[in-house]
């Protein structure tokens, strides 16, 4: 079994699709079907079993996904180290970044880290924290930055941290909020397959400081799928909402009352920015600098 047929297994059990997978891989579906037969006859199993559209893949067929994904990684690791071995900073650099801090955060850093090492390949993916957390802890992504707290074993480097604010279009009485409209931000229905998670969402957070003050549930009138929403919908004077300072820009000052939350302990409610990796990743020199040179622009911003 070869990289490109361990590629093929590894995208259609992602995508249980035999067209998806075969764009992904660069072939024609005719083309991934007969290779996949030639699996099966050579393993003398069925891999997969199909109705109508519909893919499924046989108890041996996980096995040799399991099996794929193992040698992709290993192999992975193999050619990063070897492109490593001499002075030359050059191999793969693969990043796992949060959406907010892929959009304001790190286009400056990549234009700084590509001038300085030219031979390295950049791949960077940018979604939700918790999808970045389940690709770091597959190893598919070398670093990942995400906001929030998650159970990491491995390395950790603080990057930032922001409050969490409650924002509204006029001056309010903090103890009058449960007769008040309240916009909230829904979690994202893709992230339901994330729900054992052992990062302490931001919606329980929230949870834990009303409830501390209040008897009564909020009056919630919205539900909608982004900060920046709720922040829009704040500024017609709709009602307030609570939301990460990230999202509270130095214009929206002039237009809303922003109040930062804590708890009855006198502890601020913080979202925090991390930089995860693995300690063993660092003999890899693109990595290495990557980490290096974050951690450095991050520690003159503290001070």
């Amino acid at each position: 079994m070869q990289e490109k047929d361990c590629l093929i297994l590894q995208y259609l059990y992602e995508e249980l699709n035999l067209t998806k997978a075969a764009e992904r891989v660069y072939m024609t579906q005719p083309a991934l079907t007969y290779r996949l037969r030639q699996l099966e006859r050579e393993f003398q199993v069925e891999i997969i079993s199909k109705n109508g559209k519909k893919v499924k893949f046989t108890p041996a067929g996980e096995y040799l996904v399991s099996y794929a994904n193992k040698y992709l990684s290993d192999f992975r690791e193999a050619k990063d180290y070897l492109l490593n071995m001499g002075d030359e900073v050059k191999g793969n650099l693969r990043i796992g970044v949060s959406s907010h801090f892929c959009q304001y955060n790190l286009p400056p850093i990549l234009k700084e880290y590509t001038a300085n090492y030219p031979n390295v390949h950049l791949n960077v993916d940018s979604g939700f924290s918790k999808e970045m957390m389940g690709l770091l802890n597959d190893g598919e992504i070398d670093v990942a930055i995400v906001r929030g707290d998650y159970n990491w074993s491995d390395k950790s480097y603080l990057l930032d941290e922001e409050s969490i604010c409650l924002i509204t279009k006029q001056e309010i009485n903090i103890e009058d909020l449960p007769s008040l409209p309240f916009i909230n931000r829904k979690e994202p229905f893709v992230l339901i397959k994330y729900k054992n998670s052992k990062e302490l969402s931001d919606v329980e957070n929230i949870s834990s400081w009303w409830n501390e003050r209040y008897e009564s549930s909020p009056n919630t009138t919205m539900l909608v799928d982004s900060y920046e929403t709720c922040k829009e919908m704040v500024k017609m004077g709709l009602g307030f909402s609570i939301v990460p300072q990230a999202f509270i820009h130095n214009h929206d000052h002039d237009h809303l009352f922003c109040y930062d939350l804590a708890y009855k302990n006198g502890q601020k409610m913080k979202k925090r920015t991390w930089l995860l990796y693995r300690e063993s990743s660092l003999q890899l020199a693109a990595i290495f600098k990557f980490v290096e040179s974050i951690k450095a622009l991050y520690y003159i911003k503290k001070d």
